[in-house]
């Protein structure tokens, strides 16, 4: 449904250092970058995706309020190396790594405030059985 979604940020070099670090864990790369702002996206490009990826930031006065952004991730180990590597790149931690029953009883995440206080969450979908072995 969302082709793109980017922020800005206050100072580009520390933002886009930050985000390759983060996004990294969940299989993001920089893909363009164009000195003022970075696009990322996903390391395996689907020929219909957008060369230049999904998530922008952008050199300019951050949104006030701060958004929230949530990436997919597609474990839980997936979601525990982004917040390891979300703190160890500066990030505030916001809620450690472990399911939230009050969003859906199979919703794992973990919520880190980047460099300029943007909300940032990767996120399990964990299902609720094993999927069925093929017929």
């Amino acid at each position: 449904m969302i082709d793109h979604t980017g922020i800005h940020v206050t100072d580009i070099a520390r933002s886009r250092a930050f985000y390759a670090a983060v996004l990294a864990t969940v299989g993001y790369v920089p893909r363009l970058d164009l000195g003022d702002a970075v696009g990322f996206g996903a390391k395996v490009v689907d020929p219909a995706d957008d060369p230049a990826g999904e998530f922008w930031i952008a050199q300019a006065e951050p949104f006030v309020p701060r958004s929230h952004i949530a990436f997919r991730a597609a474990d839980e180990a997936e979601v525990q190396a982004f917040h390891a590597a979300a703190l160890a790149a500066g990030g505030k931690d916001n809620g450690a790594p472990g399911l939230r029953p009050r969003y859906h009883a199979h919703y794992y995440a973990a919520f880190v405030l980047d460099p300029d206080g943007y909300n940032i969450e990767a996120v399990f979908h964990r299902s609720a059985q094993p999927p069925a072995a093929p017929v």
